[in-house]
């Protein structure tokens, strides 16, 4: 048995009690997973603490609720994750998020003006937050959650080309505001 079949029949053991009504169980399913939601939430969130814990609560508590749909087809984890990402997007879109505009490309400055260099992770953070909503839930979910432009387009309600497009210019705009503040 690989680490990884042993590590998930825990969950599934939790899953069928929790499903049950057995809260305890839950519990242990919150704690085995909330420091992964919380992380994902916490970047597309663009690190306000306290809007991430707010939808990191809100996914579990929408996890309780559809607990019972859960098929069993994917890795608990893997729903939970993606039940979290959900939620984000959505306070993303109920935020009413405008989509990045079209930026001036010749105002930003050349990529060898600014080197994307290692930045320390406050100052990283820092950047990625002030993204656009839009640019940053791209960037997030292509380079950091390791998502594909299919499926952000999916999410998101855009072309395979428009997200491209999107990270593009969110690596870009990443670049110059991590060259503004270093």
């Amino acid at each position: 048995m690989t680490p990884a079949s042993t590590a998930a029949l825990p969950d599934v053991e939790d899953v069928r009690d929790a499903v049950a009504g057995d809260r305890a169980a839950f519990q242990r399913l919150y704690r085995r997973h909330v420091d992964r939601v919380h992380g994902a939430v916490l970047r597309l969130a663009g690190y306000d603490h306290a809007r991430a814990e707010d939808l990191t609560q809100d996914a579990f508590v929408r996890a309780w609720q559809k607990l019972a749909e859960f098929r069993h087809e994917s890795a608990f984890g893997t729903w939970l994750y993606r039940l979290a990402v959900n939620v984000a997007l959505m306070d993303i879109r109920a935020r009413k998020a405008a989509p990045v505009g079209y930026m001036d490309e010749n105002a930003l400055p050349e990529q060898a003006d600014t080197p994307f260099c290692a930045a320390e992770r406050e100052e990283l953070e820092r950047a990625i937050g002030a993204l656009p909503p839009r640019a940053r839930a791209v960037l997030v979910l292509h380079d950091i959650e390791g998502w594909k432009h299919e499926d952000i387009s999916r999410e998101l309600d855009m072309a395979v080309g428009t997200s491209k497009a999107q990270l593009h210019r969110a690596r870009a705009l990443l670049r110059k505001l991590l060259g503004e503040t270093a």
